[in-house]
């Protein structure tokens, strides 16, 4: 067997472990382990891409997988389920970024691909226009998520103006690819084209609400996954053309479901989604003054002793107070008085895709008490209390019943169906959307004011004494 022969069997032994591991990743029971297979085959398709005929400049290449596995594995273990959406969208950055530059090392490296066969230079300049995006991007989403940029959607304009400054920006990056194709060798193009890109990538990401973010931190994985493939294409590397093609067609796939969760299409999400109208509680638009009714963590551990059934509703208040591990004490109290629990998960609940069931499974909270948002849904007419811990945008009831509400139209939890209603909240700040909801001031709804561990753990506390 031919070197080139072992190659070839090592790459298939790396994908049968990258769709095995992905396998893994539809539960939270088999997570961990998925992630573990995927790495796995990862390392083998390093080994084998070292092993290929040829293949130089191993001491660049181990110094490049040594340093990114000494910024990579402390990060990742460090960082807290809070950050967690700004890491993914910051890791996913990073490999767009570095299929950029690829693009543009190969295209000095060619003298504009001058004696390459066609196909190369246009999936290269595919690559590089789609990573820069991606990179600038995720850039953009990292900020946001980490509050260094607000979360409401930022514009040079009115809708028409930056739709119509993104198309052009897009149309200088294709004309410098089309001009290089045709035989331009001039670098300037290229740098041109990667400045265009990466303007773009700013200014698509920028106009988009906060709520809206859980989607465009997946269309953008799906992105890179995209650009990756293209580069393998471009560079023959069957590894990066089947690892870029799972996460891109993966990511897209979700991409989609997430929109279609939140009855919004991905356009109208890129084009700039809500977010950004703020509006304020506590009078109605005839300047009727709301009322809110509050409780203590004493009153809410007597509601729930005395109910058959509750659901708790997580949100990023629960991440933001890491309150997951005080939430599965307080529903095994709840459990041993005979009481059935569950908890309500909404597709976009949380700042990431998936954020409130990794939270949970990080609890060890059984993954048949998560319920999908159209199951729950079914459960709440027969729900005795429901609570909600931080989640506002998506118990938003004005979704259902205000035309002219930002967010009508998306599906929520319709936890205003259950008997009582308990919103566990630092203060009546609007959620991420920047919206004000309603279901605060319904005359079922009572306020549990402070922060989300400390409040569950004194209603434990007050649990245990009845």
């Amino acid at each position: 067997m031919s070197r080139t022969d072992v190659v070839q069997l090592l790459y298939i032994v790396a994908f049968a472990l990258f769709i095995y591991g992905l396998m893994g990743l539809t539960g939270p029971r088999t997570a961990v382990r998925g992630n573990r297979i995927a790495a796995l085959g990862m390392a083998i398709a390093v080994i084998a891409t070292l092993l290929i005929p040829g293949m130089g400049n191993w001491g660049l290449i181990i110094l490049g997988v040594a340093i990114g596995t000494a910024v990579g594995i402390p990060a990742a273990r460090q960082v807290k389920m809070t950050a967690m959406p700004q890491m993914v969208a910051l890791f996913n950055g990073v490999g767009g970024g570095a299929v950029a530059l690829i693009a543009w090392v190969e295209f000095r490296h060619t003298a504009g691909y001058a004696d390459e066969p066609t196909y190369v230079a246009i999936f290269s300049l595919f690559a590089a226009i789609v990573g820069s995006v991606s990179f600038w991007g995720s850039n953009i989403a990292f900020a946001k998520l980490q509050e260094i940029l607000p979360g409401r959607p930022i514009t040079v304009g009115p809708g028409r103006t930056q739709q119509a400054l993104n198309l052009a920006l897009l149309l200088v990056a294709v004309a410098c690819a089309v001009a290089i194709v045709g035989g331009s060798d001039a670098e300037g193009l290229m740098i041109v084209l990667l400045l265009a890109a990466a303007v773009l990538g700013n200014f698509v990401v920028l106009p988009i609400g906060g709520a809206d973010m859980p989607v465009v931190i997946s269309l953008l994985n799906a992105f890179t996954g995209l650009s990756a493939a293209a580069t393998g294409v471009a560079l023959n590397n069957t590894a990066l053309i089947v690892a870029g093609m799972i996460v891109g067609a993966s990511g897209s796939i979700l991409t989609n479901l997430m929109a279609q969760a939140m009855n919004r299409s991905i356009p109208s999400i890129v084009a700039g989604g809500f977010g950004g109208v703020i509006t304020t509680g506590g009078t109605t638009d005839d300047g009727v003054e709301r009322v809110v009714r509050s409780t203590s963590a004493s009153d809410a551990a007597v509601q729930m002793a005395y109910a058959n059934r509750v659901v708790i509703v997580p949100g990023y208040g629960m991440a933001v107070a890491q309150a997951q591990h005080a939430v599965r004490e307080m529903t095994k109290m709840l459990e041993a008085k005979g009481i059935e629990v569950s908890f309500a998960i909404h597709p976009v609940a949380g700042r990431m895709p998936g954020h409130m069931n990794v939270l949970l499974a990080e609890a060890d909270v059984p993954y048949e008490q998560l319920k999908e948002m159209d199951e729950a849904n079914a459960e709440f007419g027969r729900t005795d209390v429901s609570l909600v811990i931080g989640a506002n945008d998506v118990t938003n009831p004005d979704a259902r019943n205000k035309a002219d509400s930002p967010i009508y139209g998306m599906p929520i939890l319709n936890v205003d169906e259950s008997a009582s209603v308990i919103v566990l909240k630092r203060s009546m700040n609007s959620g991420f959307a920047g919206i004000d909801n309603p279901l605060f001031y319904n005359d079922k709804t009572a306020m549990l004011f402070g922060d989300a561990k400390a409040s569950v753990g004194e209603i434990t506390e007050e649990l245990k004494a009845l």
